[in-house]
């Protein structure tokens, strides 16, 4: 706003030059205007002058000088007139109307401020009937409208400042008639109309209206009277003196203020009879106060009143003035001191070098790079020295502000910092590695036997060369953890990086130097951060690799895992060859069909099914159970977790195949526990012994007299508070001359506190007993039941067995005749099957009427009986081939009436001519029959060899039949079942 008033009030001084100066005003100046005179620096003869000037907010009332103004500004804006009929206007005073006359103005609402009489205003008029009306007024020689400030909607804080599209604004421009009257203020500013472009207009305040009525609602049209200043004593010393403090506080903010002196320059030019009602509305028009107050200097009409509302306004913007200072001092020392503190400094810089004391930032650097490359000179490559050579030579010649120098910096440093050529010592002993896996881990014999053949090789070799393994398996397993484990049997460094989800190449193979922020890839990040060149890297979840736009980091693995290439990986930051084929590299999969061929071809598979429930008893007493005992502070004196309860939670809440879900349920049991004997007063803390000095005992040897606390005060049956504090046993104080501390320290003493210590600890520890009767307690309903449903499975009822994502599981099929009739042979499915079960399914249709016409030539079941074939559960995806012998068996088992072989379960793909076909998870499949109490399992002959390789604990128990065709499993499943029976 002051912006635009200013640019208004440029336009006035050449047109307010020309009117003449009033010989009188000099000889009637008074003491006020003097005053006020100086501070201006004593430019006195302007004062004379009546005319306005334009500003932002000030002004005052002269009938003549404001015709003039609007004819002056009219001619501006309305170009048709001519300049000659402007100039007749302005000679032509008393034809126009005075302000005074206008006793109906179309009201304009202002949202920010209140216009004071004298003082410029432009506002913008979004309602086009509005401004059409304004213009045609103006056209008509009564260019005068009511200004009256927009009052705040109730629970609106006016000191928040909204956005000029706020929804307050718009809903000011929307209101009409009554509406509008009510959120206007009665008290408001007659305005001369001096100029409208567009829809901005200009006003210029005359005098106070207030509002007594409303005439039009469309422009909002009222009636309004004319207020004047209370009559007042121009001598009266209240009056002078409250003047003269607001003369005062405005020379002050003056001061610092330039704003404000250009306000009070263009006043006193342009207003003549400076007089004390318009030094309030001047004050409070230029003050930073908020519109509420503004509007109560102007709605006062008393003028000593006015005048001390307007002294408030300016002494506070005074106060604001003075924290400007302030402000604006403490940031100008603060620049000061910085470029003074950086001066000295840089001609601290130039004297130690002029003396030899210190060098310069780059010779520093150059010999911290060269420290640094001549302890590894001899085994760095020759290629790489060349580059640092060249690079610091390059250094040299840049400058320390040039962004190519901060750039060659950091290169050098990577080619510094790595460990070329150091390999750290290796440990080849085998029975060493072997104590220590099995430390970690118990069973993984695969693993441990891969790793121990490593170490073998290198002993006889003397050094060992890098190798890429990937270990396969479902989560919990322990994948990760083995390679922590293996790098301390090897005493090798150990890094750990996770791709899962990876999409970008850079994260691999680095980024190009040119680029902001460059960084080298994840490898040469790992040989910086274990300072050796033969660590054991482990990549893990490397089968949830992404791709992005950024490109493939599968196939940039390619040159990392490949021992015929990583010997010269190249990456992209450093740009120079480095040496991997010392690294081992362990990956980590949960699944390997996800993994792309060529990478998988690089890669040592090692398959990791799971844990069966001896290994999972063992690792939970073994390893877990003692960590979260540890971790949870509690004593093994304190807790028993028996062989049920572990055997129970194992069965019946983790049947996955790692252990991380059972880690979990103990430290939830742990964790109950705890909380258990809190509640019962019970603490493992070390008992503190409290030494107190008695008035009435003096020690004898300089000691102390002694409280021996014992650790029975925290028996939870202590329940008495006198009986706790009764000195026998629980508290012993020693109060006798004769018995010090030295007796105290004796062999006899210490036996004798020790004794009582430990019979009072007895006491106080309740074991808790976790047994499968009260394991519900700690950890809430079983999760799993019996997958078994049947004892005896009845017709059309057979157990296949199944590999899952957490390990192997046994499923039924079951098989019923839903319709019987004449050539209605057919077969329903369900049970939410997959595209290679279901086609499976078919098979097994067409091989089972093929066996059964073989078997039972008169029997015509499959042709006229229409089958319904389900799998359990439905809510369960399902999906392979493995269960075509099981649906054979199960549709044949209907067709003859006869149930299949009691504790029998089978899996294997059958083909149309009845040939069986290996299949996977032979381990899981059978940990998942000794689970179900399962004695007999038909496998095929294919993967007899898997059988075989399984552990001793696995087999135990199991009768296992591998076949080639079906009808040695025909044989196995109803001939026996009938020879039996």
């Amino acid at each position: 706003m002051l912006r635009a008033a200013a640019a208004a009030a440029a336009a006035f001084p050449a047109r307010f030059a020309a009117v003449p100066a009033v010989a009188a005003a000099e000889e009637m100046r008074s003491p006020l205007l003097r005053v006020f005179g100086s501070l201006r620096g004593g430019r006195s003869s302007v004062m004379g002058r009546r005319a306005r000037f334009c500003s932002s907010s000030s002004g005052s009332d002269s009938e003549a000088a404001a015709a003039a103004a609007a004819e002056a500004k009219a001619e501006d804006a309305v170009a048709a007139e001519g300049e000659a009929e402007g100039k007749a206007s302005s000679a032509i005073v008393s034809t126009n109307p005075r302000p005074e006359d206008f006793l109906s103005v179309i009201a304009l609402p202002l949202p920010h401020r209140p216009l004071f009489p004298g003082f410029y205003m432009p506002i913008y008029v979004k309602d086009q009937k509005l401004l059409q009306a304004l213009i045609e007024n103006r056209k008509r020689s009564a260019p005068y409208a009511g200004a009256f400030l927009v009052k705040d909607e109730e629970g609106t804080d006016p000191s928040i400042v909204a956005s000029p599209d706020s929804s307050d604004n718009k809903t000011i421009d929307s209101l009409k008639g009554k509406e509008l009257l009510k959120r206007l203020h009665e008290v408001g500013t007659l305005a001369q109309i001096t100029s409208i472009q567009g829809d901005q207009v200009v006003l210029l305040g005359h005098r106070r209206l207030r509002i007594t009525e409303m005439v039009e609602e469309d422009p909002l049209t009222v009636k309004v009277d004319h207020l004047k200043e209370n009559t007042y004593n121009k001598d009266d010393d209240v009056i002078k003196a409250t003047s003269f403090e607001v003369i005062s506080t405005l020379r002050e903010v003056l001061k610092t203020s330039s704003l404000w002196k250009d306000h009070v320059q263009t006043y006193i030019q342009h207003v003549g009879d400076f007089n004390y009602p318009r030094l309030a509305d001047f004050g409070a028009a230029i003050s930073g106060a908020n519109k509420l107050l503004c509007q109560e200097v102007l709605e006062e009409l008393d003028v000593d009143k006015r005048l001390k509302l307007t002294l408030e306004l300016v002494k506070k913007d005074m106060e604001i003035s003075k924290l400007q200072q302030a402000i604006a001092k403490a940031i100008e020392e603060k620049i000061s001191g910085d470029q003074r503190r950086y001066l000295l400094n840089e001609q601290l810089k130039a004297i130690k070098k002029e003396l030899g004391l210190e060098t310069d930032d780059k010779t520093a650097l150059s010999e911290k790079f060269r420290e640094r490359i001549e302890a590894k000179k001899d085994k760095c490559p020759p290629h790489v020295l060349q580059v640092i050579e060249e690079e610091l030579t390059k250094l040299q010649l840049l400058e320390a502000s040039s962004s190519e120098f901060n750039v060659t910096r950091n290169y050098l440093d990577w080619l510094t910092v790595l460990p070329w050529g150091n390999y750290s010592n290796e440990n080849f002993d085998v029975h060493h590695a072997q104590q220590i896996l099995d430390e970690d881990h118990y069973g993984l014999s695969d693993v441990k036997e891969r790793i121990l053949e490593f170490i073998a090789v290198g002993k006889l070799r003397g050094t060992s060369q890098g190798k890429i393994i990937c270990l396969s398996g479902p989560p919990g397993v322990g994948k990760t953890s083995i390679g922590r484990s293996i790098a301390r049997a090897l005493n090798r460094q150990f890094y750990r990086f996770s791709v899962g989800g990876l999409a970008d190449v850079a994260e691999i193979k680095g980024h190009r130097r040119t680029y902001v922020g460059a960084m080298p890839g994840k490898m040469v990040q790992c040989l910086k951060s274990v300072g050796t060149a033969n660590p054991l890297v482990l990549i893990d979840e490397i089968d949830k690799l992404g791709r992005g736009h950024s490109g493939d980091p599968a196939s940039a693995l390619l040159e990392l895992l490949d021992p015929e290439q990583n010997i010269n990986f190249l990456d992209h930051y450093l740009d120079v060859p480095i040496d991997l084929s010392k690294v081992l590299f362990v990956c980590t999969a949960n699944v390997i069909d996800t993994i792309p061929n060529p990478l998988l071809d690089r890669m040592e598979i090692i398959s990791i099914a799971g844990y069966i429930t001896d290994e999972k008893m063992h690792i939970a007493r073994d390893y877990l159970e003692k960590n979260t005992r540890e971790a949870c502070g509690i004593k093994p004196e304190q807790v028993e977790v028996t062989d049920a309860a572990l055997l129970a939670l194992i069965e019946n809440y983790c049947r996955e195949a790692g252990v991380r879900n059972l880690q979990k349920q103990i430290e939830k049991i742990y964790r109950k526990i705890a909380l258990q004997l809190v509640r019962q007063g019970v603490s493992n803390e070390p008992a503190l012994e409290a030494v107190i000095v008695t008035p009435s005992v003096e020690p004898t040897d300089g000691g102390s007299a002694t409280i021996v606390k014992d650790e029975k005060l925290n028996d939870p049956a202590v329940k008495d508070p006198e009986e706790a504090k009764e000195p026998s046993l629980k508290e012993t104080l020693v109060t006798e001359p004769a018995l010090s501390t030295d007796t105290l320290s004796t062999p006899e003493g210490n036996k004798d506190t020790d004794g009582v210590k430990e019979e009072a600890a007895d006491k106080a520890v309740k074991k808790v007993l976790i047994d499968s009767s009260n394991l519900d307690d700690f950890v809430g309903k079983p999760v799993f039941h019996a997958e078994r449903i049947y004892e005896q499975t009845p017709v059309g009822v057979v157990m296949g067995l199944a590999w899952t994502s957490m390990g192997g599981s046994t499923l039924y099929i079951e098989t019923t005749k839903v319709e019987e009739g004449e050539g209605k042979g057919a077969l329903v499915m369900t049970g939410q099957l997959g595209d290679v079960m279901k086609e499976s399914a078919q098979i097994a249709h067409t091989v089972s009427r093929a066996i059964l016409r073989d078997k039972e030539p008169d029997n015509k079941f499959f042709a006229d009986s229409k089958l319904h074939l389900h799998v359990p559960a439905g809510a369960t995806p399902k999906d392979g081939p493995s269960a075509g012998c099981t649906m054979i068996t199960s549709m044949l088992s209907l067709a003859m009436g006869k149930p299949a072989r009691k504790d029998l379960a089978m899996t294997g793909e059958v083909t149309l001519t009845g040939r069986i076909l290996p299949i996977g998870g032979v381990k899981e499949k059978a940990i998942a029959a000794r689970r179900s109490s399962i004695k007999t399992i038909i496998f095929p002959a294919a993967n007899k060899r898997d059988f075989d390789e399984l552990a001793d604990n696995v087999k135990e128990g199991l009768e296992v039949h591998f076949v080639d065709t079906y009808s040695e499993i025909y044989k196995l499943a109803f001939q026996n079942e009938t020879e039996t029976s």
